[in-house]
């Protein structure tokens, strides 16, 4: 389950994912993002911003929760950031 709002540890931390999502660069910091190592499949539907941010596409088109291949790059996506939405143990 997410966290609400007020306790996230760290206003940069996202709240939750959506299709498209600007993380400014104090929010990649906190969130981990990019790792080159992990991130591929982000970092090509992705672009920086020239203040430092990103701009992150979780899939080609609209998220579909009826589409499976849909549900599971959120899913993916939520497993790779536990930070978001204050999900991540301390």
């Amino acid at each position: 389950m997410l966290n609400l709002p007020e306790k996230i540890p760290a206003p940069e931390i996202p709240w939750f994912l959506g299709w498209l999502n600007y993380w400014s660069a104090a929010a990649a910091q906190a969130i981990g993002f990019p790792d080159l190592a992990r991130d591929a499949e982000l970092l090509s539907r992705a672009w920086r911003t020239s203040s430092g941010g990103w701009v992150v596409q979780l899939t080609d088109a609209p998220l579909d929760l009826d589409n499976p291949a849909h549900l599971d790059a959120l899913l993916r996506a939520y497993a790779r950031f536990p930070e978001i939405g204050g999900r991540a143990t301390p």
